[in-house]
């Protein structure tokens, strides 16, 4: 249950792209910008259908 989302980097403002794994359910977790490298905080919200994906910095 994979699926791409592209999101603007809450940083550098890049438009970039994510894979998602719908699989696990709720889950939050930091992954680096592939363009500026800072750290992002992914919150990605599903039931394994529907799904929600808000990005931050960590200071929010």
């Amino acid at each position: 249950m994979l699926e791409t989302q592209h999101y603007q980097c809450p940083y550098c403002g890049e438009s970039v792209q994510a894979l998602l794994d719908l699989s696990g359910g709720d889950q939050q977790y930091i992954e680096d910008c592939a363009v500026c490298c800072r750290p992002i905080v992914f919150d990605l919200r599903t039931d394994g259908v529907d799904w929600t994906l808000d990005v931050r910095t960590e200071d929010d």
